[in-house]
């Protein structure tokens, strides 16, 4: 609790502490503002609801996200009725960092314990659509072909616009119950942030008003918005509460704006800059994607910044193995390693091959195996902020690339798949995956490989039709005569009985004219880098020609 005299006190102190500031010579440096955030926010996120409430700057962040419920209208106090059953709640503390890890927001929120919720009581549908990442590269793709900028929305405590059809009852908040009727529960109207249910209101409270507005709905990517004016379209996608938008008219996206401040409660971010850990340097000649911040944490935190470095990712002539005489490692930071690693691949296709080979055995990972693993880190410090280069001035073509390692698995000697997805030079998708047979001949590693990407690839065709583009003839640059002859030719289709028919779709695609199978060499082929493990010399070449560059 505060006294007049206490609140009174530190005020003044804030007052004399920011006019000093604002005195000083350094006034106009790039730091000042957060200077001033850093002032005022604590730094550190407590535990516990007691912690909380014994700092000034928890105690405000949790009544602001209490009067958002009362503005909202998100529940009402009411006595329990018979038989009916109450879910607890419980604070969520988070501080909310911009991309150089400075704290600029304490984030309270109010969460219901949804485990205790029943499936046919409780809630019935809880599915809401969320953006690939995929999608989000395509967004921004298409952004750097034609040249707009890229801008940011946040909806403040989104889930609470969203209305609720079930009978919910909640516990008072911890801290901060009703003195006059501490026995009172609240039954919830509008979707509390940890039911079950709480996403899809919100998906459909949001898709209804913007419907109701002049967009449609991406035939394939629900979570995907358009908007044309004749010759112009505006864009928007949306990530739960997280929304970016362009178009190539100005003035739409201030139409836009003004239309969701008017419905909901919005904070305006400006160009985007960083969005789903993804760093995203907007340029006149193109956009640049990477998340060279999150190597640095991920460094940080497993204490390899003083570790030598490493010119490529995993040793191309010792291949990893079960190693069950090798020495135990802690196997929760093992995974650890694994899952830090896993999240980097989303802009960083040059480990995607040596993650996924070390992920395999994260069972009984072996010493053997850990040190794999450092390798990895010992290449990101070497490469910490490679990056994905979205140049302007490139062509809007669609292409792929698919290759091979036929029995690159030393386990059980299943192949490997690699394929890439390109619109012009902007790498969109890649896989790395171990197939799930065992392949008899190197023709058939290629043709399920091939078979892979091409699914990928219509899945970029049907999605770049909502941005009003229709590509056929895609070309698949595959480097094995054997498997484009089994593509194209029929009379070879008697050889490939042992091939399982799911796979056999590809054919389809190429008589349909959707694909179109282009014999290139084996230097050429740039899916080799998610394959295997190359070279200090190939291994450079390779991520260069997938566009991986060092702004």
């Amino acid at each position: 609790m505060q006294t007049k005299g206490k609140i009174q006190k530190a005020y003044s102190a804030q007052q004399a502490l920011v006019s000093y500031i604002h005195k000083q010579i350094r006034t106009n440096h790039k730091d000042h503002q957060n200077c001033l955030f850093a002032c005022f926010l604590s730094q550190e996120e407590p535990k516990t609801i007691s912690q909380a409430l014994q700092d000034e700057s928890w105690v405000e962040a949790m009544q602001e996200e209490l009067l958002q419920f009362k503005l909202q209208k998100v529940w009402v106090l009411v006595d329990l009725p018979y038989g009916k059953k109450v879910i607890g709640t419980k604070w969520v503390f988070r501080n909310k960092r911009d991309e150089r890890s400075i704290v600029v927001k304490n984030k309270a929120r109010l969460v219901a314990q949804g485990f205790r919720q029943e499936e046919g009581i409780d809630y019935d549908e809880v599915f809401a659509p969320v953006a690939r990442i995929e999608a989000i590269r395509l967004f921004l793709a298409f952004a750097s072909y034609m040249g707009f900028t890229v801008y940011q929305m946040d909806v403040k405590s989104a889930f609470l616009y969203g209305t609720i059809e079930e009978e919910v009852y909640v516990h008072q908040p911890p801290g901060f119950v009703d003195p006059a009727h501490p026995n009172k529960v609240y039954k919830v109207i509008k979707a509390l942030y940890g039911l079950h249910q709480a996403p899809r209101a919100w998906y459909e409270t949001l898709s209804s008003f913007l419907m109701e507005n002049g967009f449609r709905r991406g035939t394939i990517d629900k979570t995907l918005f358009i908007k044309k004016k004749k010759s112009d379209i505006m864009l928007v996608q949306v990530y739960v509460d997280d929304i970016i938008f362009g178009s190539t008219k100005k003035s739409m996206c201030t139409e836009f704006e003004d239309c969701m401040h008017k419905r909901f409660q919005m904070s305006s971010m400006g160009e985007l800059t960083f969005f789903l850990g993804l760093q995203v340097k907007q340029q006149p000649d193109g956009i640049f994607i990477s998340q060279d911040k999150y190597v640095a944490d991920i460094l940080k935190k497993f204490d390899f910044l003083s570790i030598r470095t490493a010119t490529t990712p995993i040793e191309s002539n010792k291949p990893l193995v079960k190693d069950e005489d090798g020495v135990d490692v802690d196997v929760h930071v093992y995974r650890s390693m694994i899952g830090s690693l896993m999240y980097l691949t989303a802009s960083r296709p040059d480990i995607m091959f040596a993650v996924c080979a070390c992920a395999r055995f994260q069972v009984t990972p072996k010493a053997s195996h850990l040190n794999a693993v450092k390798r990895i880190f010992r290449y990101l410090k070497h490469q910490p902020k490679l990056g994905l280069w979205y140049p302007r001035d490139s062509p809007f073509e669609l292409e792929a690339y698919s290759d091979s390692d036929y029995g690159g698995a030393s386990l059980d000697r299943k192949s490997t798949t690699g394929g890439c997805q390109f619109l012009g030079r902007r790498l969109i998708s890649w896989q790395c995956k171990k197939q799930t047979i065992v392949a008899n001949s190197t023709t058939e590693a290629e043709y399920v490989a091939a078979a892979n990407c091409c699914g990928q690839v219509l899945w970029i065709q049907n999605q770049m039709m909502d941005y009003g583009f229709n590509f056929m003839n895609t070309k698949i640059h595959i480097d094995n005569e054997s498997t484009i002859s089994v593509i194209k030719n029929p009379v070879a289709h008697s050889r490939t009985k042992h091939i399982e028919i799911h796979f056999h779709f590809i054919r389809d695609c190429y008589e349909k004219r959707l694909i179109e199978v282009i014999k290139i060499h084996t230097d050429s082929n740039v899916a080799d880098l998610l394959t295997k493990g190359f070279d200090v010399t190939r291994f450079n070449f390779l991520v260069v020609s997938i566009g991986l560059l060092n702004l």
